[in-house]
């Protein structure tokens, strides 16, 4: 039961850093000269053979 409380917190704590990083930059001066310059696009990752 520890263990779920503790990967449910986990993941809400990993939300909240997500939305806030990302509020912040778009909030940001050099977050609107990015979004200004490259448009706002979602960055698609490749996955690496590393792992």
């Amino acid at each position: 039961m520890a263990i779920l409380v503790w990967i449910f917190s986990m993941l809400i704590l990993y939300f909240v850093i997500y939305f806030a990083v990302k509020d912040g930059i778009d909030k940001s001066e050099v977050g609107k000269l990015i979004i200004k310059k490259y448009g706002d696009q979602k960055i698609e990752r490749e996955m690496d053979d590393r792992f």
